[in-house]
């Protein structure tokens, strides 16, 4: 390999870094807007690779017919641009989706959706121009045609390698979203005009202060247009915002003090905290009431530990806390800065509480603890992850319960589709011999509370009797057994080889949305 090809190598492994760092950010920059589902990424994966495919042919062909270097980097520089802009002529469209999300107008979420995932196709249709540009002009010798493209491609694949790891692991969570695609872009337009301008290039004068000028308006829109947050979805000041590599993050206080956790789309609260005031308006109580569904009398001393799955910022924490006295709480959240801003916002300190920062499921893989109750409250709004909703995870989950120990899920619905709500009823007791359903006021939640022990749901009315000193227990119980919903198991149940539980949902907010349209 000459000196003059490591620039054409460099050129080839910034390609194949930026094209797949593209496609991470990609799901950074939609999923405030779009969530996380299986259905968004299929949808980032498949056209990104369909705009490569398209880049393939087009940058063979053009680099048989401009075989020279001036023209590669050309068409590296306004790829570079084209990533640079990208975020900032995204947002107005995207600004359209967080409204059409809280309505379910459908038709102006989907074509935003559409509208930003066209966007990508200006810089990656460019980008896949640009492995097969390298591998026509590194090649001097047809005898060495195979090795060369080779080494250009392995390049080229290991620039993709690196490029997997720094958007979610480094640059979204240290310098934003929008920052990462303009990182990217100067990491481009620093390659492209490096090659421009050491190349013999001659252009018109103007032509070279337009690649020049590439770079200073990609920062000066950096520096004049900084990203705008996502409209809350519940009235009040947005207090803190910030991004990690699992979600967009917003804390929200609102004029009575109460502070509400808003995640990616802004579509439910995840946490509240409210001074002086241990009730929320949310399905939290109804994880303290899951273990009178045993036999009575079941008194609240026999509640002595407790693992919840989805801590968030710690309502729930908060609530046993403050019920059941300093019982050891172990709360498990796959998000580091989640935990940050619970203890920061949501006063998530109480020192029963261990915060692990883990997946959920691995963590009851690796832990010897059992417990009195497992609560499992792990949505990225409208999903559960699937690996959260199998036989296999709840015979995870029964193996650390006590012997009068209950597992607690929060699950979706709509109106009165239970679609959902049957297919986990049927998961859980192939689990465990008894499921009981508890519908929660004025939401799209419903509480399901599986038991060790067979156990009938009328258990819970009259289990009040023990809780008639326990002032916030007892309402919440009595609350709780008026909105009992009978529901017998169905057809569907989840296993780790077939978890079709996004399949379920998106039928149910496809109906949903349907019948709001007739």
């Amino acid at each position: 390999m000459q000196k003059s090809d490591i620039l054409l190598y460099t050129t080839a492994f910034a390609g194949g870094l930026v094209s797949l760092g593209v496609e991470l950010a990609a799901s950074s920059l939609l999923r405030p807007h779009f969530g996380t589902a299986n259905l968004v990424w299929a949808a980032i994966i498949g056209l990104i690779l369909l705009y490569l495919t398209v880049g393939n042919l087009v940058g063979g062909r053009w680099a048989d017919r401009s075989p020279r270097r001036s023209t590669l980097f050309q068409i590296l520089a306004w790829a570079g641009f084209s990533v640079g802009i990208l975020p900032f002529v995204a947002q107005p469209i995207l600004a359209i989706a967080a409204p059409s999300f809280e309505s379910f107008r459908i038709a102006m979420l989907g074509g935003s959706f559409v509208a930003v995932l066209l966007l990508f196709s200006i810089p990656i249709t460019l980008l896949g121009c640009v492995t097969p540009f390298v591998v026509r002009l590194s090649i001097r010798d047809v005898a060495d045609s195979g090795r060369v493209s080779g080494r250009v491609y392995a390049v080229s694949t290991l620039g993709s390698f690196l490029g997997a790891f720094l958007p979610d692991l480094l640059l979204v969570p240290t310098i934003g979203t929008q920052n990462t695609f303009v990182l990217l872009s100067l990491i481009l337009l620093a390659v492209a005009c490096a090659g421009l301008f050491s190349s013999g290039w001659k252009p018109p004068m103007p032509r070279v202060a337009l690649y020049a000028a590439m770079p200073l308006i990609i920062i000066l829109l950096a520096l004049t247009l900084r990203h705008r947050p996502v409209k809350a979805a519940t009235p009040g000041e947005i207090i803190y915002e910030t991004e990690s590599a699992y979600n967009y993050i917003q804390v929200a206080e609102r004029s009575d003090g109460c502070r509400h956790l808003l995640l990616n789309e802004g579509g439910g609260i995840h946490s509240v905290t409210c001074p002086g005031r241990i009730e929320t308006p949310g399905p939290w109580d109804y994880f303290l009431i899951g273990p009178y569904f045993n036999a009575p009398p079941h008194r609240p001393a026999a509640v002595e530990s407790v693992a919840l799955i989805g801590l968030a910022a710690g309502t729930t924490a908060q609530q046993f806390t403050e019920i059941y006295g300093p019982i050891p709480i172990d709360g498990v959240e796959i998000d580091p800065e989640i935990v940050r801003v619970g203890k920061q916002y949501f006063g998530m300190t109480q020192p029963n509480l261990e915060p692990i920062v883990a997946d959920g499921r691995v963590f009851l893989a690796r832990t010897e603890q059992v417990y009195s109750l497992i609560g499992v409250d792990a949505y990225r709004l409208p999903y559960i992850p699937p690996h959260l909703t199998t036989v296999e995870f709840f015979q995870q989950a029964r193996d650390h319960l006590t012997s009068d120990g209950v597992l607690v899920i929060n699950v979706g619905r709509v109106a009165n589709d239970y679609r959902l709500v049957t297919a986990i009823v049927s998961t859980l007791l192939r689990v465990f011999p008894s499921a009981h359903v508890v519908e929660v006021p004025y939401s799209f939640n419903a509480i399901v509370v599986a038991t060790v022990q067979p156990t009938t749901a009328s258990n819970l009315a009259e289990n009040l009797a023990v809780l008639d000193d326990h002032g916030f227990l007892h309402t919440t119980a009595r609350r709780a057994v008026e909105n009992l919903r009978p529901t017998q198991p169905g057809d569907i149940v989840f296993t780790d080889d077939r978890a079709s539980i996004e399949l379920v949902t998106n039928g149910l907010l496809f109906d949903y949305v349907l019948g709001g349209l007739n």
